[in-house]
């Protein structure tokens, strides 16, 4: 039974941890522009073909291809920011949300137009893809380790670049406030889009980790409709609520689909949406703000 609970864990875990980073692209955004990208995960899905064509196409290695990928998806992220979302800042929110949607909607047609990508389903090699770790009686995938330890990686990473890098400071101020960044020097529109290719390439590397998993297909990018109940349960705004979160949703999804009937994985996150609404309706690292009348 324990080790039943704890291979199940580790599995929710990596699972989380997808749903944790698409989760974080809504929030970079959020935070820097408070708009709500609904195409985040068709931006993932999008990274992952770039990687399935510089993988098995051009025959790159693995790390080569993750690289690559990300760097195209970063240049798709300030395009789509540019040419796109900022002709329309100013107008209602209802208006931006129903953009970007939009923009998820073109982004899976032009896809399935692609010679070579299509409606098809592929398969992204990786170097973890069949190995296992035992540990006694209980046996994990190296993928879903792998998963875990890249995430976790990666999130290092954004922490110290956050934390030191000028930009990183940049990005920051400008989340918090941006006419106070903009009095103190920072170009907030050039920062705007490149938290948009930050968390273009951020989804695209949730895209490539989630490959092996679900393979590589147009419809893999609706993975965002469970990454958003994730920013939510975090507490939209919040870096570390979003990998909260997700490994919240992840850990969720993989016992309710064990132990409860069939069926109950699908709307397991939607269930734990509503509960930590219910309790905490900022999300469990959200701010409450509050409002003089």
């Amino acid at each position: 039974m324990l080790n039943q609970l704890l291979q199940l864990s580790v599995a929710g875990v990596a699972q989380g941890c997808v749903y944790a980073l698409v989760a974080l692209g809504f929030v970079l955004i959020y935070k820097a522009t408070e708009t709500v990208n609904f195409a985040q995960g068709d931006l993932m899905m999008l990274g992952a073909f770039f990687a399935l064509t510089s993988s098995v196409i051009l025959g790159w290695p693995y790390w080569a291809t993750i690289l690559f990928a990300v760097a195209i998806m970063a240049i798709v992220g300030m395009l789509l920011e540019k040419i796109v979302l900022r002709p329309v800042l100013g107008q209602p929110a209802f208006t931006v949300v129903m953009i970007t949607i939009g923009v998820g909607y073109v982004l899976r047609g032009v896809v399935t137009m692609v010679p070579g990508w299509g409606t098809d389903t592929f398969t992204l090699p990786t170097p973890f893809s069949e190995g296992v770790v035992k540990f006694g009686e209980i046996i994990f995938a190296v993928q879903q380790l792998s998963v875990i330890g890249m995430t976790t990686a990666l999130c290092a990473v954004l922490y110290l670049f956050f934390r030191y890098a000028k930009l990183g400071v940049a990005m920051q101020a400008t989340s918090q406030n941006q006419l106070a960044a903009a009095y103190m020097g920072i170009p907030v529109r050039r920062v705007n889009m490149l938290v948009w290719g930050l968390s273009a390439g951020v989804a695209t590397f949730a895209g490539i980790l989630l490959a092996p998993v679900t393979f590589v297909h147009s419809n893999m990018g609706f993975i965002g409709l469970k990454a958003f109940p994730a920013a939510v349960v975090g507490g939209f705004g919040s870096v570390p609520g979003a990998i909260v979160g997700g490994l919240i949703i992840g850990m969720v999804e993989a016992i309710a689909g064990f132990y409860m009937p069939e069926g109950f994985k699908d709307v397991a996150a939607y269930v734990v949406v509503l509960v930590v609404l219910l309790i905490k309706p900022s999300g469990i690292f959200g701010d409450t703000a509050r409002k003089k009348v």
